[in-house]
């Protein structure tokens, strides 16, 4: 095993920019690699002297992935001026980012990382990967309204595609999706004719809420890593570079 990334993996596994935008900066001769004008496709590791606009991005630690239970108000986004923002809501020491989106009106689990590379992997829709929600609605529903949920619902113009619905009581239901559109589940519910009162996510693909309360987050342990970049089929030694 080496410990060379190329530089573009560099910008990425730091949560700086995606490798495109890295190799935009690359291409424009705002990076530099012990004082030589970085190339795309050169190798650095951590002896060397990596800088953008002439200041020094050190090598740093070992890529991140942490859970965060977000509660109801927080707001999924990086930006810094939005109130209640998940960054600052977390107050992580490090620069981090959420894999996806959990609506503010939502609570429950959301995955943060700052290995950019993973970000795509996880959230695109042919990989199926879980994610399971509970749900209330605003009165209750039938046999019907599961069986329509669970075979898709057309919203945006589109069917969902088909999904796992359990009921667990008269106005609640599990539901375990294996794509992310905007509301997604929202939206079905209203093209039903119910409004969602209470959305929770209670799982991403293997990782759940377990040892965490509402505004608590934690690094994913050895396991739960191992889990995800099996997943995504990478192998655990890529996710430490």
């Amino acid at each position: 095993m080496t410990d060379k990334l190329r530089i573009n993996k560099f910008f990425t596994h730091h949560g700086m920019c995606s490798r495109r935008e890295a190799d935009r900066l690359i291409e424009s001769g705002r990076v530099t690699i012990n004082q030589r004008v970085a190339r795309l496709g050169d190798q650095v590791g951590p002896d060397d002297v990596i800088e953008r606009d002439g200041q020094v991005i050190p090598w740093g630690t070992a890529s991140l992935y942490i859970k965060y239970y977000k509660p109801v108000g927080v707001t999924t986004t990086s930006e810094s001026h939005v109130p209640r923002n998940i960054i600052a809501e977390i107050g992580h020491p490090d620069r981090i980012f959420p894999i996806g989106r959990l609506d503010k009106e939502s609570s429950g689990l959301i995955l943060l990382t700052n290995d950019g590379d993973i970000v795509n992997e996880i959230l695109r829709t042919e990989h199926g990967h879980e994610r399971e929600y509970e749900v209330s609605v605003d009165h209750p529903f039938d046999q019907t309204f599961i069986d329509r949920m669970a075979q898709g619902v057309v919203i945006l113009e589109r069917p969902t595609k088909p999904c796992r619905v359990e009921r667990l009581g008269s106005t609640q239901f599990r539901i375990i999706l294996t794509e992310g559109r905007n509301r997604q589940i929202r939206r079905m519910c209203q093209g039903l004719g119910y409004r969602v009162l209470t959305l929770h996510r209670v799982r991403i693909m293997h990782v759940t809420l377990d040892g965490l309360v509402p505004g608590a987050w934690k690094p994913l342990t050895e396991e739960e890593r191992a889990k995800l970049f099996q997943a995504v089929r990478r192998g655990s030694s890529q996710g430490d570079k």
